[in-house]
């Protein structure tokens, strides 16, 4: 590869990482919930970071940032999230930022490179007031009802509040605009082991999983703990409990290779030591790229259900709360992300399912995406520890800003 070509500045990456971690630092990572001060600085900070670009943008009514140039010739979206997880990591979302935003200087300001990279910045990806608020905002699936309805998931607050705190209210929210992008390209830490475990450098983003949650539900008898036989008991926590041994006996026959799931919260009626628990509830969830894998599961979890209430002596119901279809990543993208990582990782890449959802999926229903991973140690995120070693952020730097040229390059590839 000519040493001529484009090449990311590893310095001046890591240089504006550190100045978003400084941005709510808590510990070795940052707290920055959506709206938060530290966020509000974190946008600000892009915007006054985008001219150096060639970018212009501005905060827009729902709190997304997306710049646009004025460069003649194709455009590619490309960008991340700036909020964090409560108390969480300092790259989930920040590294995919500005890659993106290094991938506007070193590419639109040289005259060779013909087009543009455009940054995004989209709010809310990790769900404090909903789901992926900021990039379906973009694509068209929130409506005002949705914000009008939509509070903090920590302290009820209202975002409605939040945006007219953050001097948002009224603005309007940036919609996409059909033609303008050949597609869009995202960037992020791998959550997972896989990439360090494997001494790669780079992760080609196959699919971002589909995400479906379930509410379920037991009834039993509420009654005294001290007074009550065994024998004669309806205990809904206790219904609940073999419940989920059940699960993990059963899935693994019905499931995919990658196939997770995960009872997140689990919470009994009324829940005192001396009564047993008339009700209980939990949250459970399954991922999958493979919708009919996730069907089948679901199926199986209904039979479950079904045979529990047969056999008593508590009955049981599913209710699903959440479909999130699986995305498939573009096959270009992946072609030329594969490609800079041969000239400038030593090809140590592999393609790889994303476990954990992206604002990349959202796009990927109106566009061609494509994603880009880089290791995390010890697999670590969500998390203050999250982290990813300094030289592995600059090869990832490097491999996405010519995966960017790549992509502007060979634009009739990715319709």
């Amino acid at each position: 590869m000519p040493d001529t070509l484009p090449r990311a500045d590893g310095e001046r990456v890591l240089a504006d990482l550190n100045a978003l971690r400084a941005l709510g630092t808590y510990k070795t990572g940052v707290h920055k919930p959506t709206f938060s001060e530290p966020h509000k600085q974190s946008l600000d900070w892009l915007v006054r970071k985008l001219p150096d670009a060639g970018l212009t943008g501005a905060i827009d009514g729902i709190g997304n940032i997306v710049a646009t140039c004025a460069k003649p010739g194709p455009k590619l979206l490309a960008g991340s999230h700036l909020e964090s997880q409560n108390y969480a990591g300092w790259l989930d979302g920040p590294l995919g930022v500005v890659y993106a935003l290094e991938a506007a200087r070193v590419l639109n300001t040289d005259p060779s490179v013909k087009g543009a990279v455009e940054v995004a910045a989209w709010v809310d990806e990790e769900g404090h007031f909903g789901s992926f608020l900021g990039s379906r905002s973009y694509v068209g699936q929130v409506t005002e009802a949705e914000i009008d309805a939509a509070r903090d998931r920590t302290n009820g607050r209202p975002m409605r509040d939040a945006l007219a705190d953050m001097g948002l209210a009224g603005r309007a929210r940036v919609a996409a605009e059909p033609g303008r992008h050949i597609g869009y390209l995202e960037a992020h830490i791998e959550q997972g082991h896989t990439l360090e475990s494997g001494k790669l450098a780079i992760g080609v983003v196959t699919s971002i999983v589909g995400i479906w949650q379930y509410r379920i539900t037991f009834i039993g008898e509420q009654n005294h703990a001290g007074t009550t036989r065994m024998a004669v008991r309806k205990d809904a926590g206790l219904a609940l409990a073999r419940f989920c041994v059940a699960i993990d006996e059963r899935f693994p026959a019905a499931c995919g290779p990658r196939t997770v799931w995960t009872t997140g919260r689990i919470t009994l009626d009324p829940g005192a030591p001396s009564i047993i628990p008339g009700g209980a509830e939990m949250l459970f969830q399954i991922r999958d790229d493979n919708p009919a894998v996730i069907a089948r599961l679901e199926e199986l979890l209904r039979t479950m259900a079904a045979e529990t209430t047969a056999k008593g002596p508590c009955s049981v119901a599913v209710e699903k709360i959440r479909t999130g279809a699986p995305a498939m990543m573009n096959t270009g993208f992946q072609d030329a992300i594969d490609a800079a990582s041969k000239a400038l990782a030593d090809g140590r890449s592999l393609r790889m399912p994303s476990g954990a959802g992206h604002d990349a999926q959202m796009l990927a229903t109106i566009m061609p995406a494509g994603m880009l991973f880089v290791p995390s140690i010890g697999g670590i995120s969500h998390h203050w520890t999250e982290n990813t070693a300094d030289a592995d952020i600059v090869t990832g730097a490097q491999v996405f800003v010519e995966s960017c040229r790549r992509i502007l390059e060979g634009q009739r590839l990715f319709s």
